[in-house]
């Protein structure tokens, strides 16, 4: 791996001196880093004025790919680690470690689509209502954003719908492959002067490479937007997802070694399975006034209803009803020539619901009540932010920070006994400095202080805490602290003269974080509950970039180095009558499930044949180191090579255009795990990855003139 890095890091020198070079004596450079993101910062901002890491996918980016898990859109941007559980679905993201220690959900990282959150206020996040035939563009943040976000101190992804299409359209969208794949769908889009509107709708069938991994769902995505006046925009937003996931379970490393691809004969008795009914409505109103349009307003609210079955030993029936809001408030203006941007803005979140828990029969709900209750959880965040333009705007200095309190409560309502309640709350600044070294190149850096909330699943009680086990919540579990630094350098350039690698974008950061703590899973009388048992240190490297090698040919390449260590951990076993089996030494010990090189390359070439007709081909190197499958670093799921190819062709006539598209996954047949289920008291830490696969797609669309 270390000729990888060497090999990056020499072509990234290279481009970028030839760059440099064009630019000192052929003047031709220009910049083109103009891409304009709100995520980073929560306002507008181009991504060479952020001083973050920021990654910004367009439609054009994944049109030909495999649009079916968020895998399969998001796997090369470094820093970025995606694991797909049950072949198909519950991707795991984790970023620069945060994330990798759910088994279920994301956490760690906020996901939000439209700049709604998709993330409950605990935090955990399932994403069954992102539909990529939707998105028009992804921003990626990556690193610490508790300053600016609740429960985020990996980053936050924010999923744009495709409301900007300069004229309306239906297109009919159809995906097939392997293993019984079938995704079908519509998409509208109608505009006027002042109105925008775009809904789609996608059924999914898919069988899956496991047994019982089937996956259907349907899923309805709409936005609506109306241009009140030139300023002034009022949108609004709805989802909706019904469906059901069957869960094959995690395997063995002896049943691995059998049979990568067999289900967890437990999970196929019980009938593991997820169903799902959830939607969600937003309305977003948006105002610029003042002298230049320096002042910007924006009030949001959203109403959001989740309803899930879930059955593994139990039959648990989930009721979610949630209500949200943000509002902020920024002001732009200059003094003697030092530009200056302040925002103030507040989130609030509620949502309550019952959950009931019967006894599983092969499945089927049972008669027997076991438990019942009823679990609050509430966000209100408070936030600013002040960016200062200095050196005639080539030097920026941006200061946020962040209040946050987050409640939990739960009721039961069988015995009352054990009702509990906690809530967390802190104050995180984070302070950032951009330079320009050129126009179109800037270093940057940041330091900053994140927090990150236990889970709700992660607070369940345990016999022998501060008090006894006596209430619904863990007395004793705090959440988890980090301090966060890095430095890194990002630009993209070209050379209009120059045939030869005449655009480069590129993406280096450094980044070290000291986290205390750390909420780790341990076991007592064989049931899994959380603490805080740990200190650790993570340093990394990030390295990524695009080059356009001659018209057509594109090489693009992402590596990240990960070094993920304990500091302090001490793993306790507690038997049944509440004596200490074991204390384990873990520290020194790498953090499971984080793979120490990620690497990965494509190389992509597009031809116009004519300006109605043209075609696309691309190929995919990935590397994954191994990565360890628990915390005492026992046991390892080996390193891998994925080989992916892929094809597409475009053409038109008229108002009517036609793509085709076509690709094999996993061309050596690979076996490998996909996803590891960390520090599963049963030795079950593997699940396969997807083995050799084709798939295709037809997508037919009508514009108006």
């Amino acid at each position: 791996m270390k000729k990888i890095l060497f090999l990056n890091l020499f072509i990234l020198i290279l481009f970028t001196g030839s760059i440099f070079a064009q630019n000192e004596i052929k003047d031709s450079s220009k910049y083109v880093t103009d891409e304009i993101i709100i995520t980073g910062t929560r306002t507008l901002q181009k991504i060479i004025d952020i001083p973050f890491s920021v990654y910004r996918l367009s439609q054009s980016d994944f049109k030909f790919d495999r649009n079916v898990g968020i895998n399969d859109i998001l796997g090369g941007i470094p820093g970025l680690f995606t694991q797909s559980r049950y072949g198909n679905h519950d991707v795991r993201i984790s970023i620069r470690g945060f994330g990798s220690r759910s088994n279920s959900g994301i956490r760690g990282v906020r996901m939000l689509m439209d700049d709604i959150p998709e993330s409950e206020p605990d935090g955990q996040t399932r994403i069954e209502a992102i539909d990529f035939n939707t998105i028009g563009s992804i921003e990626v943040v990556k690193g610490n954003s508790s300053s600016l976000y609740t429960n985020s101190p990996g980053g936050v992804i924010n999923f744009k719908s495709d409301i900007t299409f300069p004229k309306s359209f239906v297109s009919l969208f159809n995906e097939f492959g392997e293993f019984q794949l079938r995704q079908n769908g519509l998409k509208i889009g109608t505009l006027s002067n002042d109105f925008r509107f775009l809904t789609t709708y996608t059924y999914r069938n898919y069988n899956g490479y496991r047994p019982h991994s089937q996956e259907y769902q349907n899923i309805l995505n709409t936005v609506a937007q109306s241009y009140l006046s030139n300023n002034t925009t009022l949108s609004v937003y709805l989802n909706a997802v019904n469906g059901i996931i069957k869960l094959p379970g995690s395997l063995s490393k002896s049943e691995f070694a059998r049979d990568p691809y067999m289900a967890n004969s437990t999970d196929v008795s019980r009938d593991a399975k997820r169903i799902t009914r959830k939607g969600r409505l937003g309305i977003r109103f948006n105002t610029m006034f003042g002298k230049n349009n320096n002042n910007d307003v924006e009030v949001m609210g959203y109403g959001a209803i989740k309803d899930f079955d879930r059955t593994a030993k139990t039959y648990r029936i989930f009721a979610r009803y949630g209500i949200g809001g943000t509002a902020r408030y920024t002001n732009r203006m200059s003094f003697d020539k030092i530009d200056n941007e302040f925002s103030v803005g507040t989130d609030l979140y509620y949502q309550t619901g019952p959950i009931s828990e019967y006894n599983n029969i092969n499945g089927v709900k049972g008669d027997v009540l076991l438990g019942q209750t009823d679990e609050t959880i509430s966000n209100m965040g408070v936030y600013f932010q002040e960016q200062v333009f200095l050196m005639q705007t080539r030097m920026n200095i941006l200061l946020t920070g962040r209040y946050d309190k987050v409640a939990f409560q739960s009721n039961d309502l069988l015995f009352a006994a054990s009702n509990a309640n906690r809530s967390y709350e802190k104050f995180t600044p984070k302070l950032a400095v951009n330079f320009k070294i050129t126009p179109s190149i800037a270093a940057f850096t940041s330091f900053g202080f994140g927090f990150d909330t236990p889970a709700f699943n992660e607070l369940e009680n345990y016999p022998f805490s501060s008090d006894h086990g006596k209430g619904a919540i863990n007395p004793d579990l705090k959440p988890q602290k980090s301090a966060n630094f890095e430095v890194g350098l990002k630009g993209n350039v070209i050379s209009r003269k120059s045939t030869f690698l005449n655009n480069l974008l590129f993406d280096v950061t450094f980044f070290n974080l000291k986290i205390e703590d750390e909420i780790i899973p341990f076991v007592v009388d064989n049931t899994v509950y959380y603490r805080n048992a740990g200190k650790s240190t993570r340093t990394g490297l990030e390295l990524g970039f695009t080059a356009n090698i001659v018209k057509g040919l594109k090489l693009k390449s992402a590596y990240t180095f990960s070094n993920f260590k304990y500091d302090e951990y001490i793993a306790r076993t507690i038997n049944a009558t509440g004596d200490t089996i074991t204390d384990k030494q873990f520290s020194g010990n790498y953090a499971p499930s984080v793979p120490k090189h990620n690497f990965s390359v494509d190389l992509s070439y597009a031809y116009d044949f004519s300006q109605n007709f043209s075609a696309f081909i691309k190929g995919n190197y990935l590397y994954i180191d191994k990565m360890f499958a628990d915390d005492a670093n026992t046991e390892n799921a080996e390193s891998y090579i994925l080989l992916t190819t892929m094809a597409g062709l475009e053409f038109g006539y008229d108002n009517i255009s036609v793509q085709l598209s076509g690709g094999l996954n996993n061309i050596t047949n690979k076996k490998y795990s996909a996803f590891i289920n960390i520090n599963d008291s049963g030795n079950r830490f593997y699940e396969a990855g997807a083995p050799k696969n084709f798939f295709a797609g037809l997508n037919i669309g009508y514009r108006l003139k």
